[in-house]
């Protein structure tokens, strides 16, 4: 699979920063980071936030739904996907209620992402609905005392023998050097922060030759 990468912010500060970069798909988000960045988690103010990600070319942005019973979340993630035409990806926990909802949603067509993945079993469930992602958190498996890496590269493998589609998401991201081990692995999609995003630039190496370059073309810089 092509490389995806998407960033993980509700900020619409750090939207603007990073997307016109050309380097992510889309943004992704959820009721945390919306208390974090000060933004109500009601869907009259999603709608609002969808058109801003939408005016900056975000192509894919998935929206968590809440409500904790499959009927809610049902009901939730409807109405999350009717916010704006095309690029709204919903997010479901992996578990019963979670699924029971997902089964409905990708019936109607509309594409989902399951989250609060730590175990490799539940990539099967990803599959077996058909969902478009599930998000594993890498940072808090390796939290767990397990090694994240391992698991998540169990989990591709799982998704690649049996020739699903679902892409697996990686999540909770902790250090620019993830993505290149996993990437050798044959992951392609990751889902990073401002701060990860602003690592990725980070070798003080590259910094240094580029001044370089610029004061031997004669333009010093400070």
């Amino acid at each position: 699979m092509r490389l995806r990468l998407f960033l993980d912010s509700a900020d619409p500060q750090a939207w603007s920063q990073w997307l016109p970069s050309g380097l992510f798909h889309g943004i992704t988000t959820n009721p945390t980071l919306l208390k974090q960045a000060g933004q109500p988690c009601r869907l009259e103010h999603l709608r609002q936030l969808s058109q801003q990600a939408l005016d900056l070319g975000c192509r894919e942005l998935h929206l968590q739904a809440w409500g904790g019973d499959a009927a809610s979340y049902l009901s939730c993630g409807r109405q999350l996907a009717s916010l704006a035409l095309g690029p709204i990806v919903v997010k479901l926990p992996v578990t019963r209620a979670g699924t029971t909802a997902a089964r409905a949603l990708i019936a109607d067509d509309v594409p989902v992402t399951f989250t609060a993945c730590y175990e490799v079993p539940q990539v099967l469930i990803a599959a077996a609905l058909g969902a478009a992602y599930i998000a594993p958190y890498l940072g808090r498996i390796s939290d767990q005392g397990r090694d994240g890496q391992a698991e998540l590269v169990g989990m591709q493998r799982s998704l690649d023998g049996l020739g699903s589609s679902v892409r697996l998401l990686v999540a909770s991201v902790r250090q620019p050097a993830d993505l290149g081990r996993l990437a050798a692995e044959g992951l392609s999609t990751f889902t990073i922060s401002p701060a990860i995003a602003a690592g990725l630039f980070g070798c003080e190496a590259t910094a240094a030759d580029a001044l370089r370059f610029e004061a031997d073309a004669g333009f010093a810089t400070s």
